[in-house]
């Protein structure tokens, strides 16, 4: 099995943590160096003391890393900036906890903070703490920002037990860096907008019509994006997220707001993500000052339209241009969903229900329906929204190529 033309001439960083399964990373590191790959070891202090570095120093060709204040004092910096991937292997339950909440004391630990590289855990250790809660708890908020993780696979462990948490085969383990590496230039060269959030229409100086919109979606969708290689802007409106890194950003409050900036720098992109909830309906009027409650029982508001944002961008996008557009329904999901597509000149439109708990506004996970203008409708299952990103951009990449 040739790998070359992935590994060949790629920066990659090995991180090896304490763990027993340290003496597997030896094969995958000597198999790098075969391919061809420019790979730099780094070992916490725990890994010593399963491995020797004189181990890996002769199977990479390159010193190992190891203290943070004797070897290349700062270099990680310099390192976290040539990276093109780390693979931290094993990843131990001490360290995907150090890094999940946002502790870096050694080598390791601080060139994965400074790095902007993808990095792939390959977690390692007795099924009991692979499973235990707070593993778990850290695994999915390191997900959701983008972080990934190679299952470790069923068999015997170091206890001698049988169960989940044995360190993966080297192919398997191959397979996943190769796809990143790939992805990581997918979308080189592509200028994308992506809309996220809510947007607020003022009633008065305090008060506002708005919704449930999170906005992660849209979030997990420039990040996915940025990640392959794409120049993103972020349009957003009222949200409690940070931007990705690397992302132009630019925040809105209404409908008319997002409009401007939407419409503003639509014709420089090949592709526009609309996943903003933006409101349908504003107040008719806006008042100078708060409402007051006193002696009225009732408060009867006159609503208008909001400027149709997405109809604008389907009649102005411009050839070999991407529109895509979401939809959340209560009912008739796929049937509304479609007219949606129609109407608004639309390449693909993502569908989801409102009424699922586990895939609503405000969770961290989503379950989608992908609809065609060709009529072809395709399920995706329930899924991190960032993974579910990354599904919607392979699409985005097959209507290109199509």
């Amino acid at each position: 099995m040739k790998h070359s033309s992935q590994f060949a001439g790629r920066t990659i960083i090995v991180g090896i943590a304490g763990g027993i399964a340290a003496y597997k990373a030896a094969a995958l590191v000597s198999r790098l160096r075969q391919e061809e790959a420019q790979v730099q070891v780094i070992m916490t202090r725990a890994a010593r003391r399963f491995v020797s570095p004189l181990t890996f120093a002769a199977l990479s060709h390159r010193p190992v890393l190891s203290d943070l204040f004797r070897d290349e004092p700062l270099g990680h910096v310099n390192l976290a900036h040539r990276a093109e991937l780390i693979v931290v292997a094993p990843a131990t339950y001490d360290l995907i906890g150090k890094v999940a909440h946002g502790l870096a004391d050694d080598y390791l630990t601080t060139t994965i903070a400074a790095s902007r590289a993808p990095v792939l855990f390959l977690p390692a250790m007795e099924s009991q703490m692979y499973e235990n809660p707070i593993l778990q708890a850290n695994k999915r908020a390191l997900e959701e920002l983008g972080y990934r993780f190679l299952a470790p696979e069923r068999g015997r462990l170091a206890s001698g037990r049988e169960g989940l948490g044995r360190f993966p085969e080297r192919e398997t383990i191959l397979k996943a860096i190769a796809a990143i590496l790939q992805e990581s230039a997918l979308l080189t060269g592509w200028q994308i907008l992506v809309t996220a959030g809510p947007t607020r229409e003022r009633l008065d100086p305090m008060r506002c019509l708005s919704n449930r919109s999170s906005g992660r979606m849209g979030y997990a969708l420039a990040r996915a994006a940025r990640e392959w290689g794409a120049e993103i802007l972020l349009i957003s409106g009222p949200t409690t997220l940070q931007p990705p890194p690397g992302v132009s950003f630019i925040g809105v409050e209404s409908a008319e707001e997002m409009k401007d900036a939407v419409l503003k720098n639509a014709p420089a992109q090949d592709a526009i993500l609309m996943a903003a909830a933006v409101a349908d309906w504003r107040p008719a009027r806006r008042e100078a000052k708060k409402i007051s409650k006193s002696g009225q029982d009732k408060l009867v508001l006159t609503l208008e339209r909001t400027p149709d944002i997405l109809q604008a961008l389907g009649e102005n996008k411009h050839p070999g241009q991407l529109l895509i557009g979401f939809a959340a329904e209560t009912d008739e999901l796929a049937a509304k969903a479609r007219a949606k597509l129609t109407a608004k000149h639309l390449d693909l439109i993502v569908a989801n229900e409102l009424t699922r708990g586990d895939a609503g506004p405000e969770a961290e996970t989503n379950i989608a329906t992908l609809i065609y203008p060709d009529g072809k409708e395709e399920n995706l299952p329930l899924q991190s929204k960032l993974a579910l990103s990354r599904e919607i951009l392979r699409r985005m990449l097959g209507l290109r190529s199509a």
